[in-house]
């Protein structure tokens, strides 16, 4: 709250000053017995601070005077009845400094008390245990070496920001520094990463000093559950050298997961194991490799650790040896009548046994020999090996094929002498050899040197009919057989080639394509026999791709169009149904590329649709963020939007613009300057309003305010050389095609001040008069000093004083709940001081 000017202070000051003196003096003589006084009686120090001392006395002639204490001195003043003396490294805790005098053969005494405290510079947390486990009870110090007043600390242990136990020392001795606090707390999975700290506070307010806060570095706790159970190891009993298998390693209940370390090995050979957490389950899995300096029984750990302890489980694997077994054929192509030998052998400890046969002992191999004939030819040879490894049976196999060479021979089962076949349906044309390597078959007409085409699907025409010779040779020799083939047809349509039904796209340029099967080639037309299309020929795609057949340019008319097809050995025909259809299209007349809304309007769709069959499905999506759902329609709706019209030929996209209109409001209404104003002086009103399209902005003046000068676009109003009849009540309306807002702002011009002087006078009741009449003429006179405070329109309240106890700084409350600007008149020497107050009516 603002006071009374520094002059008129000074001037109150010395009025007291010289009454004191005045009131100390007859006291003196008048008051019986004499004493003696210090000052200040009690204090509290800084630890290693200073403080100076005043020990005085009413005694008008004292014969000597000091100060008695412990304490290191730096500097002393006297005075006739008075002494002061600065100590300095104030350390001890509590001493009890002596102000003496001796006065008439008397000795006046006055103690005081001299407490020194410490703040919390060292908050020290005991470190915590480098892992806990979960479950379990661990110790939480914090010591605070050396602060003190003990009774006036208050140590708290937190947890991150929770505080987990709080204890005040109040009611310690005074001397006693220092405090330490100890809790015990359980370790949870929540606790794990979390930071343990201690906060220090030396509570001196209620000695008038402040609030002392320290704390402590943060100290991160890390818990740690490990089951009691031991890893469940999943690996194979035997390992074949040279051979993956892959091995895993299990741990349930294991927390942190992440923070384990896994140790899987084969003998001495780690492995690179690839961990895979599952909540508090740990899966270890890697792919053992054995090699030959390995064979024999082996150990497989796997070892986890967490938290300083761990787990371990050890599974036996034996590594073995166990090639596959060798088949080997004297002649694997043998020609027919030849001997071949076969032979089955494996190694050392291995019974080998050859198409059932097993040989004598073990180690030993088996053999068997045949006179190829043709039955022989890919005759399979199986060859088995077995071998015993840690009481389990092993076995392997191998197998190989005789391919015994022989001359072609052509059967009538696989080669037929007469074919008959209607025309028409699709054929496969086989004529098939026996023989080894695979005989080539070829058949070929005498007469026209044309060649069948075995083994191929293909339409049975005239054409094809007559007698073949077909020849199969390889490089054991040749086979000869003369086959007929005899062909029966008739002319028809095919759907693949002339479909029945057929979808013309508009603008496409498609023509309609209709062959016919049929020697020699048969002539097309189709004309239309229903609807809109009777009479109209469709136009047909040539088969030779004539660039000179036209393209359909224009329309195509819908219906029932029969096609006929003729040549020498007649006619058939066929109804084929033609529909048309479009792509999509879009336009100005069917999605405007400019639309406007209204807010506050029920919110819609875009207006937007498409022509096209089948009928366009359109979306349309805003640019940018997108636009959230609403009941009705806001001015942040306005913006981009992009529509895509589709259907199953294509697409069309088109742009759209929104604008959304609003109605006015006036935003903003404040008046500057914020400071005082003078008689004559200048003062502007600014009026900011939000409309689309842009509102129109009108003042109303009061009645008989003249000079009033308006900005280019009306939103600023200004006076120059402000008079009397400037104050009362401006309004600003802004005004747009969806209606009209208002708001008013209120000038007032306040009186002068009348400036008091106050001459001091000598006596002591007359000038505690003049003393307590002055210092209420400041009071009362505060809230007179020029100041203003602007609300809004449609509040109901006054102006209120911003100085003294009236209101206080930024004292009254505008219609929106704060003043909207303040000020204060500055002080010119000889000039009388006015000011502006703006209020809203």
């Amino acid at each position: 709250m603002p006071g009374p000017s520094p002059g008129l202070c000074r001037a109150s000051l010395g009025l007291w000053a010289a009454l004191g003196l005045g009131l100390l003096g007859l006291s003196a003589v008048a008051q019986e017995p004499f004493w003696a006084d210090l000052q200040p009686r009690v204090a509290l120090v800084e630890r290693g601070g200073s403080l100076w001392l005043n020990c005085s006395t009413n005694c008008p002639r004292p014969e000597r005077g000091g100060l008695e204490t412990s304490l290191r001195r730096n500097g002393t003043q006297r005075g006739l009845r008075w002494l002061a003396r600065q100590l300095v490294d104030i350390r001890e805790p509590e001493t009890q400094p002596v102000c003496f005098f001796r006065c008439a053969r008397r000795t006046l005494q006055a103690r005081g008390l001299i407490r020194t405290f410490q703040r919390p510079d060292r908050v020290e947390l005991v470190p915590l245990p480098a892992w806990q486990p979960v479950g379990e009870n661990f110790t939480l110090s914090c010591r605070v070496p050396g602060a003190g007043p003990r009774g006036s600390l208050t140590l708290t242990l937190l947890r991150g920001a929770q505080e987990l136990i709080r204890r005040s020392f109040a009611g310690e001795p005074p001397r006693a520094r220092g405090a330490v606090l100890t809790a015990t707390v359980l370790a949870r999975r929540e606790d794990h990463g979390a930071n343990f700290s201690c906060r220090a506070e030396l509570d001196l307010r209620p000695h008038g000093l402040g609030l002392f806060e320290n704390s402590s570095a943060p100290r991160e706790l890390r818990t740690f559950a490990l089951s009691p159970d031991p890893p469940r190891l999943a690996a194979p009993r035997l390992l074949e050298v040279g051979s993956e298998r892959p091995v895993s390693c299990t741990l349930d209940e294991l927390f942190p997961a992440s923070e384990a370390g896994v140790y899987l090995a084969l003998g001495d050979h780690r492995l690179s194991p690839e961990i895979t957490l599952e909540g508090d389950a740990l899966v270890a899995t890697a792919t053992a490799t054995a090699n030959a300096e390995q064979e024999g029984a082996r150990q497989l750990v796997c070892r986890v650790t967490l938290g300083g302890e761990s787990r371990e489980t050890r599974e036996n694997v034996t590594v073995y040896s166990f090639p596959a077994p060798v088949l080997t054929l004297s002649e694997p192509s043998a020609p027919e009548g030849k001997v071949v030998t076969v032979t089955c052998a494996a190694g050392a400890g291995a019974l080998v046994t050859l198409d059932g046969i097993p040989a004598e002992v073990p180690g030993q191999p088996a053999q068997l020999q045949l006179n190829a004939t043709e039955d022989d030819d890919e005759r399979s040879f199986f060859c088995d090996a077995v071998l015993e490894v840690a009481g389990e049976t092993l076995s392997k196999n191998k197998s190989a094929e005789l391919r015994v060479l022989y001359a072609p021979r052509l059967d009538d089962s696989d080669c037929p002498r007469s074919w008959t076949w209607p025309e028409g349906p699709e054929q496969t044309l086989r004529c098939e050899a026996r023989g080894n390597p695979t005989p080539s078959v070829h058949c070929e007409r005498p007469d026209s040197g044309a060649v069948l085409a075995l083994g191929l699907l293909g339409p049975v025409t005239r054409a094809l009919a007559g007698t073949y010779r077909c020849t199969a040779a390889n490089v054991q020799g040749q086979a000869v057989k003369d086959v007929t083939l005899t062909v029966e047809y008739g002319p028809s349509f095919e759907e693949p080639s002339c479909p029945s039904n057929w979808t013309w796209v508009e603008g496409s340029g498609q023509l309609f394509s209709c062959e016919v099967d049929g020697k020699p080639e048969p002539s097309v037309e189709c004309i239309g026999s229903e609807g809109t299309s009777e009479g109209m020929l469709l136009p047909l795609a040539s088969s030779d791709s004539n660039p000179r057949v036209p393209s359909i340019s224009s329309d195509l008319a819908p219906g029932i169009y029969i096609c006929n097809a003729t040549n020498r050995h007649g006619s058939t025909v066929k109804a084929v149904a033609v529909s048309t259809e479009s792509p999509p299209q879009m336009d100005e007349s069917t999605c405007p590329s400019h639309q406007t809304w209204l807010e506050g309007a029920l919110a819609a769709a875009l207006a937007c649709d498409a022509r096209g069959r089948p009928s366009p499905q359109v979306r349309c999506s805003r640019e940018g963020v997108p636009r959230p759902q609403r009941l009705r329609v806001s001015r942040e709706d306005a913006g981009t939007y992009h529509c895509l019209a589709t259907n199953m030929h294509g697409t069309d996209t088109r742009t759209v613009t929104v604008g959304v209109e609003y109605r006015p409001v006036v935003a903003e209404l404040a008046a500057s300057p914020p400071g005082g104003v003078r008689p004559g002086g200048n003062f502007t009103l600014t009026c900011r309003a939000e409309a689309w399209p842009p509102a129109q902005i009108s003042w109303r003046a009061p009645p008989g305010a003249l000079n009033i000068g308006l900005s280019s676009n009306n939103s600023t109003l200004s006076v120059a050389g402000a008079m009397g009849s400037h104050g009362g009540e401006y309004e600003c309306a802004a005004t747009n095609a969806h209606g009209r807002h208002a708001r008013r702002i209120t000038v007032r011009v306040a009186g002068p001040w009348l400036w008091v002087a106050v001459g001091g006078a000598a006596g002591g009741a007359a000038l505690l008069a003049a003393g307590a009449g002055l210092a209420f003429y400041v009071q009362s006179t505060a809230c007179k000093k020029g100041e203003y405070n602007v609300q809004e329109a449609e509040s109901s309240g006054e102006a209120v004083c911003l100085n003294g106890a009236g209101g206080g700084a930024g004292g009254g409350s505008g219609a929106e709940g704060g003043t909207e600007a303040a000020g204060t008149a500055e002080e010119q020497a000889g000039g009388e001081v006015f000011a502006i107050q703006l209020t809203s009516a």
